[in-house]
Parts: structure tokens; sequence; C-alpha cells
């Protein structure tokens, strides 16, 4: 299939598919005109580059995935290198969120402080 059924069925643009190739993740193989031409291992090499993105994974990060996936394995984290990419993405997360929970208890005391002079703000 050439790049814009690819896009199309992969529900990305045909920039990004480009982007994918530069970055060394997709292979286009080429006709003898020069269009790229892909097949349907392409299509779900797109899949998870795709579904990794959403869920928060860089590029870099879906390397493994891809990887894993060309070696012929039936999903991308079926190798140990995709594995610790999501621990790795836990602990992330994980450090996101304890950061998170920080800002949030200190606007909750800002606002606790804040609220007894609103109070008498509007009782005046």
């Amino acid at each position: 299939m050439r790049i814009g059924e690819l896009a199309r069925r992969a529900g990305v643009s045909t920039r990004a598919l480009r982007y994918y190739e530069q970055q060394g993740l997709l292979a286009a193989r080429r006709s003898v005109n020069g269009y790229r031409e892909y097949d349907e291992s392409d299509l779900k090499l797109v899949a998870e580059i795709r579904s990794l993105l959403t869920v928060g994974f860089t590029l870099e990060d879906a390397r493994p995935f891809v990887e894993c996936l060309r070696a012929g394995n039936h999903a991308g984290n079926a190798c140990p290198e995709s594995v610790e990419v999501y621990r790795r993405k836990l602990a992330e997360i994980d450090d996101q969120i304890r950061t998170l929970l920080g800002r949030r208890a200190e606007v909750a005391a800002q606002l606790a402080e804040a609220c007894p002079v609103l109070r008498m703000r509007g009782t005046t």
C-alpha cells in the first residue's frame, strides 16, 4: 500500500509517517517509480507507535516495542527491553504524581490560609 492508504488506515498524517521513517521507526520500501510502499506489518507498527504516544510515551520510548514487533513477536511488549520501558515510564509517572500531590497540598494550604480573610471581607 502507498503512504496515503497507510495514513488513512492508521489514522495518522502522511507527514507523521515520513517522520517515523526519518526516526528509523518505519522503513518504507520504494517501488520502481519511487513511491513509498508499505504492507500490513507496517500498519501494525504504526498502531503500536500511536498507542504508545497516546499514553505519553515518546518516539524513543517506542523504539524497543517496534524492534520487538520487527523481530517477529506477536506484540511489541513481548520483549524484555519493552518491559523495561514500561517500568521506567511507571517510575516517571509515580514521580510526577508525587510532585503534583505536593503542589496540591501547597495550594490547599494557601487556600485554607486565605479563607478566613475572604470570610471577613464578606461580612463587612
